[in-house]
């Protein structure tokens, strides 16, 4: 691996101290990038542990602010802003004890934490089982940990919408209905043989699920009473400000919810006139919801089966891989696979999501496809999400940024600590960028692209809508409806909305920063602008905040003399 420019130099000793610790006081995130050191531990969700982990962020924040911009080579100046930007909000967070709402999460909540382990960790050798089998034995104390943190919650006020703790509490149970034969933990091991996984079948079964049994007990008979009816965060105790905050923490700007609101307005009135001028094209006139319907009735519009979505999925990967050359002068190494979401949380989880490739080449980047309630899934939909999740969305920007050998480990591997609206922007300009590329088959598929837009702009509204103007939860439903999403959908993204406060907002908030930004350099350009060069320069950094991008960019595509 080439060595980055000035790795001893003092923002990358910081940064590389940084992410040393930060993997050390989060074993699951050092497993996900192939680190063995901590991989019979998990985190510490307890007083101590949020401890250390504050301690951290405010010891790499002096030193940061102690280092002078000034005079900073690119790359150090860029992660010197990062490092302050991630501690400093991290700060903020724990100050507003954020992670007593987090703990009630159905996207992501501690009780899926080993079913994603067991994918990413191997148990193939007898110290590797030994490792896992240790991980394992850690899960009473991380879930008591976390049932603590609930009743924390129940003290201060601050508890989860109820719709979020009933969710979470109708997968648990599902999770546990699963007889120990079919338990996804011991059936997804890596192991050498089938003795090892019956033995870690025997501690799942005796340690694993008491301590799930434990949390969901306190979580159903404790907790659910106590849950917030409104669905908003502004119900919250402080909400305001936690919502300011979490707006913050996933766009790294500073945004004015009720603005907001009016640009995700504008943004579906515009593609509402881009979907009518198709409409009108197939013979339907202005009325896009007829056409939709349409499409909707058409059986060729629909997978028969949960493998010919993942195979058409597959193929518009192969598609967009072969086109690419033309628009990315880099590519990714690493291979992107697809497979089905895992049936235990198919009913909670989005359309599709992607997980990035281990860093040595262990493990290719996975795309995952949801195949719950199969005649709900149009391919017409599958297009443009393959597009934003694997080529040349997600599995680009994440990859290359991983492969990166020009930048020091913490900007390839903990970047997106930095928020998501770099990286959900890109994903979503990519699914424009796929019109651009001819990638979509037909005038179909364009449609469902606009109503991708569509709905990432429906966000902006219904997310300002839910956490800051006290929409009730049927009218965000409502609303996704009217803007093209199914019901399935429209139910599933509500909810996902109101258990992530602000995430909803960084497709639409990075996608405008990447587009103004081209518009902006192609104009000062003129004819010399190079497309290949403009997307390698947006992925050649890794993620970024928004503001650093807009003022680094420029200087990276020098105007031709």
């Amino acid at each position: 691996m080439t060595v980055p420019e000035r790795a001893d130099s003092p923002v990358n000793q910081l940064a590389d101290r940084f992410w040393e610790s930060i993997l050390e006081l989060n074993p699951t995130t050092a497993t996900v990038y192939g680190d063995e050191r901590y991989a019979d531990r998990l985190e510490d969700p307890g007083p101590d542990g949020r401890a250390r982990t504050r301690a951290l962020m405010v010891r790499t924040a002096a030193e940061a602010n102690a280092i002078t911009a000034e005079g900073l080579p690119t790359e150090d100046r860029i992660t010197r802003d990062m490092l302050t930007v991630i501690a400093d909000l991290q700060i903020e967070e724990d100050d507003q004890a954020l992670h007593q709402l987090r703990v009630v999460d159905q996207m992501s909540g501690p009780q899926q934490l080993l079913p994603q382990m067991t994918q990413f960790q191997p148990a193939d050798t007898p110290e590797r089982l030994e490792k896992f089998i240790g991980r394992l034995h850690a899960y009473p104390a991380f879930m008591a940990a976390n049932a603590q943190i609930l009743r924390d919650g129940m003290a201060s006020g601050l508890t989860a919408p109820r719709i979020v703790a009933e969710r979470t509490i109708a997968q648990m149970t599902r999770m546990l209905d699963v007889p120990i034969e079919s338990a996804l933990i011991p059936s997804m091991a890596n192991v050498a043989g089938e003795a090892d996984r019956e033995r870690i079948r025997d501690v799942v079964r005796d340690v694993v699920h008491p301590a799930d049994v434990a949390f969901l007990e306190v979580l159903r008979d404790e907790y659910l009473p106590a849950t917030r009816e409104e669905p908003g965060l502004w119900s919250a105790p402080n909400g305001e400000q936690l919502y300011r905050t979490a707006i913050r923490s996933w766009t790294t700007l500073e945004l004015d919810p009720a603005a907001v609101h009016q640009i995700g307005l504008d943004e579906l009135e515009s593609v509402e006139a881009e979907r009518r001028a198709i409409a009108r094209a197939q013979g339907f006139g202005d009325d896009t919801v007829a056409y939709r319907a349409h499409l909707d009735a058409d059986p060729v519009n629909q997978p028969a089966t949960k493998d010919a979505l993942v195979e058409r999925a597959r193929d518009d990967i192969e598609r967009a891989m072969a086109a690419a050359p033309r628009y990315f002068g880099v590519l990714p190494r690493a291979h992107c696979d697809v497979r089905p979401v895992e049936e235990y949380k198919e009913k909670d989880a989005p359309f599709a999501y992607y997980y990035p490739p281990a860093p040595d080449g262990s493990r290719p980047g996975i795309y995952y496809a949801n195949g719950y309630d199969l005649p709900s899934r149009k391919f017409t939909k599958l297009a443009p999400t393959t597009y934003h999740e694997a080529a040349p969305g997600h599995h680009f920007q994440i990859t290359l940024e991983m492969e990166n050998d020009r930048l020091i480990t913490f900007r390839r591997l903990g970047a997106r600590m930095v928020g998501g609206a770099y990286v959900e922007g890109w994903g979503l300009y990519a699914e424009r960028l796929a019109d651009e590329m001819g990638l979509y088959r037909d005038e179909a598929e364009r449609f469902g692209m606009l109503d991708a837009q569509a709905w990432r702009a429906a966000r902006l509204v219904v997310d300002t809508g839910l956490h800051a103007l006290r929409w009730p939860r049927q009218r965000s439903i409502d609303f996704l409806r009217h803007a093209g999403l199914s019901e399935t959908d429209a139910v599933i993204e509500t909810d996902r909305y109101i258990c992530w406060p602000g995430q909803a907002l960084t497709y639409k908030t990075g996608q405008r920063e990447i587009q103004r930004l081209r518009a902006e350099l192609s104009a000062r350009d003129g004819s010399a602008f190079d497309l290949r060069a403009f997307h390698d320069a947006v992925l050649g950094h890794g993620s970024l905040p928004l503001a650093t991008l807009a003022r680094e960019l420029p200087n990276w595509l020098a105007a031709p003399v």
